[in-house]
């Protein structure tokens, strides 16, 4: 999802990767860290304990069942299907794609449809991030807007099937599906009984397990939403046993006559999210029913279209959630929970937390 993100991340947790090695072999402990390029996104996972490799290989393999099942470019995938089978007839699905729907459905109605994973038909006519991306005309849009709405998804939960209710309709998990592979991978790292990990997959969705230490949190650089480069960031933050899922409108863009036209779509107008926020990290308490990096994607998507104010608002209202928003008038805005976790932030910008 986002490359930037990812390399800025990465800088930040080599560098304190020396720290980490001396403590391991201070207690024996194996440390396996590899990268793999799933969905689209570089990977990396890295865990600390015996059987380390075999855990993280493990997680792998599980990233890539998720990948085959949810995958819009997969032929064969379960959203594939049940995309071809729109306004034809339900269509039985995996568990775990069935979960990933339900868990989507109930958070576009609590949204108010700010979330919806029936946007297919608006991101494919935008093309964002292919060669093939064009600003449509408002007429393409309506039409294309008209095959939108979570409420056209039936589902049968005694078969576990889903079906769209009108031919052209199509479902993208896009938005959901990579934090619930980073919630299955953090599971299978845990049943080896390791208790010091990071899941990244790809800076957007990032399962912490641990810390830097027994007593040190982790280090992580939020990336700057207009400054590329080794070392730039919006700021830092410190966290440890959280689960943190960013979108930004700077993952996946293309520029037409001086304005930015992102990958993140408003259901309500088919077009990308204009309300001024260009970045939304979301902060989630790490509980073991390993579903909350699902969630945590799904909220930063939701705050992002929200907006800063009616996204705030939204997040103030769930339990263990912090956000922190940067907007393009230069304001970085988080939770009340989050302020003494944000240091070294970007001299232009204001920072703001405010209250639950």
């Amino acid at each position: 999802m986002n490359k930037k993100f990812f390399a800025a991340f990465t800088a930040m947790v080599l560098s304190f990767s020396v720290v980490l090695v001396a403590c391991t072999n201070k207690k024996n402990l194996e440390k396996y860290e590899e990268t793999q390029v799933k969905m689209d996104t570089p990977m990396t996972l890295r865990a600390y304990g015996p059987s380390s490799k075999k855990a993280v290989q493990d997680a792998f393999k599980r990233i890539d069942e998720i990948e085959k099942l949810t995958s819009t470019t997969i032929e064969d995938s379960d959203v594939s299907k049940i995309n071809k089978s729109a306004g034809e007839g339900f269509v039985k699905v995996d568990k775990d794609v069935f979960k990933i729907i339900k868990e989507s459905i109930k958070y576009s109605k609590l949204s108010n449809g700010a979330y919806d994973i029936t946007i297919g038909p608006i991101i494919k006519l935008w093309g964002i991030g292919t060669k093939d991306a064009k600003v449509p005309s408002q007429n393409e849009i309506n039409q294309k807007k008209e095959l939108v709405g979570y409420d056209k998804v039936k589902l049968n939960e005694s078969e576990e099937s889903v079906m769209l209710e009108k031919k052209g309709m199509s479902i993208d998990l896009g938005s959901i599906a990579k934090g619930y592979a980073a919630d299955e991978a953090a599971r299978i790292i845990k049943s080896y009984g390791i208790e010091r990990a990071i899941v990244n997959l790809g800076g957007s969705s990032i399962y912490l397990m641990g810390g830097k230490s027994e007593n040190e949190p982790w280090t992580i650089g939020i990336q700057h939403p207009r400054k590329e480069g080794e070392g730039v960031y919006l700021c830092k933050l410190k966290a440890k046993d959280k689960i943190l899922s960013t979108s930004g409108d700077y993952e996946r863009y293309f520029m037409k006559s001086g304005k930015r036209y992102h990958h993140i779509m408003d259901p309500s107008t088919g077009a990308p999210a204009d309300n001024g926020v260009t970045g939304v990290t979301i902060v989630l308490d790490r509980p073991d029913n390993f579903e909350e990096a699902m969630i945590a994607d799904v909220l930063s998507t939701i705050v992002f279209v929200k907006g800063a104010e009616d996204g705030m608002n939204f997040i103030k209202a769930i339990d263990g959630a912090d956000a922190l928003i940067a907007t393009s008038d230069n304001k970085l805005i988080s939770t009340q929970g989050l302020k003494n976790k944000i240091g070294d932030i970007s001299e232009e910008y204001k920072y703001v937390a405010q209250g639950r």
